[in-house]
């Protein structure tokens, strides 16, 4: 097992448990924290990958600019002190847990004979020529990712566009103070 595998396990680990932490997480802003960890840990993976653009647009659009309009959208909702009431004691076992779980998954990957994968099979894969047609190979050019992402996936883009457009205006119509109507 060489460096790179342990960087995986344990980037793929904290992602899982940062995602496992965030939805366990009573209190919003820290389901936040550890959403963020959870993507910067993604992000790692990427840089693992070599696909640095990925790596970097992880970090400033999810972690970055997405995170910190759900944080703004949190603060708007104004939760209260009583909604953050999570003792250390929880916080510490749901850790331990998760760092249990990922040493145990670690270990059954390492005795079944699954972690010995060598990189020379990703030699074969990596290609930097030209992209033409419906068939696109696995790159980590830039050219060959924009190509896909405004051909091939220009209707997921979209549409994720859209949904992040309506949670938005959602978040806004939800935010706003009703005030009592005095003329009844």
């Amino acid at each position: 097992m060489n460096t790179v595998d342990l960087l995986f396990y344990f980037f793929a680990t904290l992602s899982v448990g940062g995602g496992l932490l965030m939805v366990i997480s009573r209190h919003p802003v820290s389901a936040a924290m550890f959403m963020i960890i959870s993507l910067v840990s993604v992000a790692a993976l990427f840089v693992l990958l070599e696909s640095f653009f990925l790596a970097i647009l992880q970090v400033l659009v999810y972690a970055g600019a997405v995170m910190v309009l759900f944080l703004f959208i949190i603060m708007l909702l104004d939760v209260g002190p009583e909604g953050g009431k999570v003792s250390r004691v929880k916080m510490l076992s749901g850790l331990a847990s998760c760092l249990s779980v990922g040493i145990l998954v670690i270990l059954l990957l390492q005795f079944s004979g699954i972690g010995d994968a060598s990189l020379s099979n990703w030699k074969a894969i990596q290609s930097t020529e030209s992209v033409t047609g419906d068939s696109l190979v696995f790159s980590t050019s830039l050219k060959n990712f924009g190509y896909g992402l405004f051909t091939k996936y220009m209707l997921p883009l979209q549409v994720a566009g859209f949904l992040l457009l309506a949670a938005m205006v959602g978040v806004i119509v939800l935010s706003k103070k009703s005030t009592p109507d005095l003329d009844a």
